[in-house]
């Protein structure tokens, strides 16, 4: 995404990020998330919790491009 020249795109709102919802167990992210995984599939975010991310791990990283062995 790209933003005009001297512009910005913060909208200036102080509204919190909903908060994540695991796309597999349906767990709901609370403070920081530095261990949930995130795809994109089918055009569609989704977030994974430290579990299930675990539980899933070689399935994940099958579906990463051999570029990134």
């Amino acid at each position: 995404m790209t933003s005009h020249p001297g512009g910005s795109d913060d909208d200036g709102s102080a509204e919190e990020p909903e908060p994540l919802v695991c796309a597999r167990c349906g767990t709901r992210a609370e403070g920081l998330r530095p261990t949930w995984t995130f795809s994109v599939e089918n055009g569609v975010r989704r977030h994974y919790c430290e579990a299930c991310s675990r539980d899933n791990l070689r399935a994940i990283e099958g579906r990463l491009d051999s570029q990134w062995w």
